[in-house]
């Protein structure tokens, strides 16, 4: 062999290893080779669950680590108390409800005829009062009973004349029924009696803690036989979905960064990428400097934008450091 083919030997050599290398760099470091590029870290959603009512914790369902689905139930607080709130306020709604159908229906047929019977008795009490008064107002002009007992019997007669006036208001105020207004007043106390049976269902419903979503249990804060307050942290779940990433970008390369671009998301835990879209781009600089007034100073502005990952695993957990990689324009 020549020393020429050597020479080209080795030059051929230098070339595949240089681009092995940068191969490599590029999917271990892309932001060293990749001009648009930007840093930032991963930001997974949290949810610090608590019961909205305050009571002791009878169980709690989950560990720390477990993976969990929309609506399972996390823990439960002990229920009784909130269940003799519920059964006494359907006991007072249910009785008010029947106040109100006795109101609506009006007075019963058998109270009707006894009151009635009542002023028909009245009536008759009246006649015979009045032909008593008649035959003493007689005697008394022939002298044959004395003024006191004419007095009397004209006394009875408007006696009975009251009576009778009496039970024909009452027999007129049975056949009437109730007014209106007591009927108003009965359903607004039934309607107040509803809502109340309504927040006490809401009450006992709130003694169970429900994922929101589908996650994973990060901290346990409470255990059973804790009395806890209303909104006390008793559980913090980590929400599989959305993964965000949250990264930055210099008011120069401001005009590559808008919402709906693709971007590969790289880790260092990871030879492959993850997939994802520009969600938006906040409006505002952070890090700004007190004073801006060159050109210079006003570069080194940056911008937070969101980057949503559409294939996350649990490979990408929050705080995660990561690079983003704007693709082509022309690339879907």
């Amino acid at each position: 062999m020549t020393r020429k083919t050597v020479i080209v030997v080795i030059i051929l050599l230098l070339l595949v290893g240089s681009g092995g290398y940068s191969w490599w760099r590029f999917m271990h470091h892309p932001d060293e080779l990749a001009s648009l590029t930007f840093h930032g870290n991963i930001d997974i959603r949290e949810a610090n669950l608590g019961f909205r009512v305050a009571g002791r914790v009878r169980e709690v369902l989950k560990e720390e680590g477990d993976s969990v689905q929309a609506g399972d139930v996390l823990a439960r607080l002990d229920a009784e108390p909130f269940q003799h709130a519920v059964d006494l306020a359907c006991a007072q709604m249910e009785s008010l409800a029947a106040r109100l159908e006795e109101l609506k229906n009006g007075n019963r047929p058998e109270e009707i005829a006894h009151a009635e019977a009542t002023y028909t008795e009245q009536v008759a009490a009246v006649q015979r009062a009045q032909l008593i008064a008649d035959r003493y107002r007689k005697l008394s002009t022939e002298q044959a009973i004395s003024e006191q007992e004419y007095d009397n019997a004209r006394a009875d007669l408007d006696i009975a004349i009251g009576r009778r006036n009496a039970a024909l208001a009452n027999r007129d105020l049975m056949k009437a029924g109730f007014r209106r207004e007591q009927i108003l007043q009965a359903e607004a106390n039934w309607q107040a009696a509803r809502a109340t049976l309504a927040n006490a269902e809401t009450q006992l419903a709130d003694t169970e803690i429900i994922a929101p979503e589908a996650g994973v249990v990060l901290t346990r804060a409470v255990e059973p036989g804790v009395i806890v307050q209303a909104g006390t942290t008793a559980l913090t779940l980590s929400l599989n979905s959305p993964v965000w990433a949250r990264a930055y970008v210099t008011e120069p390369q401001l005009g590559e960064v808008y919402p709906g671009r693709k971007v590969l998301v790289f880790t260092d835990s990871r030879k492959e990428p993850y997939h994802g879209q520009i969600g938006d781009v906040s409006p505002r600089a952070e890090f700004t400097p007190k004073t801006v007034e060159t050109k210079e100073l006003r570069t080194s502005l940056v911008y937070r934008f969101r980057v949503v990952v559409s294939d996350a695993d649990t490979g990408l957990r929050q705080g995660m450091p990561i690079t983003v990689r704007l693709l082509d324009r022309e690339q879907p």
